[in-house]
């Protein structure tokens, strides 16, 4: 099966420049430059993943991101912001993009990023074939993360996470009270450690532990360690 991209960017000149250097991964890829549009579009085909730009005519990508992510939870978003508009991108990060990037960037870096979250996208396909491999779900207290079917259970009643959060819970989880820095979370989760994206890691944390936790002000699973990281607290799903 072919992956496909949807790239939504009204300047031309760096949709042409990104389709040129994404099709060397072997991709299918739409191109679309009004936001209206591309929202239909979006829900009406199965995309493997969509780089979004923020700025665009008669919708925002940040409206977008949100009415996409309220129809399909594990849909890969890629947000496309300016170099210096932090609001955007920690508004994105929010919205539920599941990384971003900023212009300019190089077409390396895109091609890393879109590898990086296809992978994603293979896991999540392979976790729908029939397999005759034992149960592998993680089971900790009253939390279960199932692997195979990319579900998760906290005292039997299921959490609709992203295929980030997903994946981000089930790191943390599999290594029970261990710290892990947010460059260490970049480089295993998002399989990169680039400097200056650790917004990424701290509004997926906030994300998490919204649908988690029974206080996110005050996390008992996902605990922050001042000054070092996070780290994932059996006791706190004990029951």
């Amino acid at each position: 099966m072919t992956d496909s991209i949807l790239i939504v960017e009204d300047d031309l000149d760096i949709a042409n420049l990104m389709r040129v250097n994404l099709l060397e991964l072997g991709v299918e890829i739409d191109h679309q430059v009004d936001g209206k549009t591309a929202l239909q579009q979006a829900l009406s085909n199965e995309y493997d993943v969509i780089l979004l730009d923020v700025m665009l005519p008669n919708m925002s990508g940040l409206d977008i991101c949100r009415k996409i992510r309220d129809e399909r939870p594990m849909q890969i978003i890629i947000m496309l912001t300016s170099k210096n508009s932090e609001t955007d991108r920690v508004l994105g990060l929010e919205l539920g993009a599941d990384d971003y990037m900023t212009k300019p960037f190089s077409v390396r870096e895109l091609q890393a990023r879109v590898r990086s979250q296809l992978r994603k996208v293979h896991a999540l396909r392979q976790s729908h074939v029939p397999s005759q491999q034992p149960d592998e779900a993680l089971n900790t207290g009253n939390l279960r993360i199932d692997q195979k079917t990319h579900q998760v259970f906290l005292a039997e009643q299921e959490l609709v996470l992203t295929a980030t959060e997903f994946e981000l819970l089930h790191h943390l989880a599999s290594h029970p009270g261990q710290v892990f820095s947010r460059s260490q979370l970049l480089e295993s989760v998002w399989g990169y450690h680039h400097s200056g994206y650790e917004h990424t890691v701290n509004s997926h944390i906030n994300r998490l532990r919204a649908k988690l936790e029974n206080d996110a002000t005050s996390p008992k699973i996902v605990q922050t360690v001042w000054g070092v990281g996070y780290k994932f607290n059996p006791q706190g799903v004990s029951g």
